[in-house]
């Protein structure tokens, strides 16, 4: 039955848990996702933001007011499948026309997925009566109908209201000749959904969001079995979600990641840059971007040597972009070894000191201190430290990469 509810006040965040009750595992995933309320899409999206790495749903309020709570709870459903699929964070192969591929991946979702509103594309139905369910994405790609024309162009996708100005465009902006015409006959179909936030983020973005994806999965993963399940989730789908938890990630775009997204603005100012409202007027104002991280390294004898090279090798790219300070500890921190590490400087890593691990050590010193971000290289083999007052992320081995304290923070291998 239809909610009453006015397109202005539907909130999608106060129906969820209702709407994903018998879906544990979705349930899951949903808390750990940001859900936005956006009239610039006509019915809903997800993506990477490109500033936090951080998934987030976009919905259109009036179009989720006019569905019945058993179409929102698969539009929700739909949605989640496309992030833990892989969809959001590129997994598109090269080549490939981008709006066949909007479709293929669609195609995979919807056959698990029996209460969608009108507009979906689903296997068996028209114009795809003649595929099955239960396939790939890349299966239905190269299994699609011909749909003719020019549709062949990799460039083409599937153009939203508001993909040409983002949020509070006009969505009218021109349309692509690579596209070819949308909707049948004689064109792609266009998908229920709004694909056009997957991509649009750097690399390094990307990287970072995988990661977090592998949280994402691992801790939603772990509350449904201890609860009653994986819901409606098949057991293909649950055994294609888990490896992505064995996918590898580039630990080096991650840290160059997490050190640019801590950088700060110093502002100045200056005559040299002219005030946008008062030209001429007022000096403008020049913006540096400075970062200043805490490097707390573990001095414990199971961080190798190797480990510490690989990381310090690393560092040293980076020290154009951030100013270090290097903290070693074991179950405390020596003043008197810790040292700044600036920009152009240039220094070889040894080991300081030989004891246990408390992360409380380091923690209270960045605490009381101005760092915008800190990052411990570790073995994890410790208790769980206090709260960081600035965002933190960890480093370690492939080793220790799952036997550590629960923690929402970044956990990253080092191979």
């Amino acid at each position: 039955m239809t909610t009453e509810a006015q397109p202005s006040e539907f909130d999608l965040n106060m129906h969820t848990a209702r709407l994903l009750m018998d879906e544990p595992f979705f349930a899951a995933v949903s808390r750990r996702i940001d859900k936005r309320a956006s009239y610039a899409i006509p019915t809903a999206g997800v993506l990477v933001n490109p500033n936090s790495a951080q998934f987030e749903m976009l919905y259109n309020p009036a179009f989720f007011a006019g569905l019945t709570d058993e179409e929102r709870r698969d539009v929700l459903k739909h949605e989640f499948y496309h992030i833990v699929f892989l969809h959001v964070t590129d997994r598109m192969p090269e080549g490939v026309n981008r709006k066949l591929w909007n479709v293929a991946t669609d195609l995979s979702i919807n056959s698990h997925l029996y209460n969608l509103p009108k507009g979906g594309c689903i296997p068996g139905v028209e114009p795809f009566e003649d595929l099955p369910r239960g396939k790939s994405a890349e299966w239905y790609m190269a299994n699609m109908p011909d749909f003719g024309q020019n549709d062949k162009s990799p460039q083409g996708g599937a153009k939203s209201p508001g993909d040409c100005e983002g949020e509070g465009g006009s969505g009218q902006g021109p349309k692509d000749p690579s596209e070819g015409d949308s909707g049948p006959p004689g064109g792609i179909p266009d998908t229920l959904d709004d694909h056009e936030g997957w991509g649009n983020c750097a690399q390094d973005v990307k990287d970072m969001a995988k990661e977090r994806l592998k949280d994402i999965i691992r801790k939603s993963a772990e509350e449904a079995s201890k609860t009653s399940g994986w819901g409606t989730v098949p057991q293909k789908c649950r055994e294609k979600i888990m490896k992505v938890l064995k996918t590898k990630v580039d630990w080096k775009k991650v840290l160059r990641y997490f050190v640019k997204t801590s950088q700060r603005a110093d502002k100045q100012s200056s005559m040299k840059r002219i005030n946008r409202r008062y030209p001429y007027v007022h000096a403008g104002r020049k913006t540096n971007r400075v970062a200043k991280i805490a490097i707390s390294i573990d001095q414990s004898g199971s961080v190798d040597n190797d480990m510490l090279s690989k990381f310090f090798a690393e560092l040293t790219k980076l020290a154009d972009i951030a100013e270090f300070t290097v903290i070693p500890f074991d179950t405390r921190v020596d003043e008197s070894l810790v040292y700044a590490w600036k920009k152009g400087e240039s220094k070889k890593w040894e080991r300081v000191m030989c004891g246990g691990t408390c992360f409380d050590a380091p923690t209270r010193y960045v605490n009381d201190r101005k760092f915008d971000g800190h990052i411990i290289l570790t073995d994890m083999c410790a208790p769980k430290p206090k709260k960081s007052k600035c965002q933190r992320m960890w480093m370690t081995t492939e080793r220790y990469a799952n036997n550590h304290f629960t923690t929402k923070e970044k956990v990253i291998v080092i191979d």
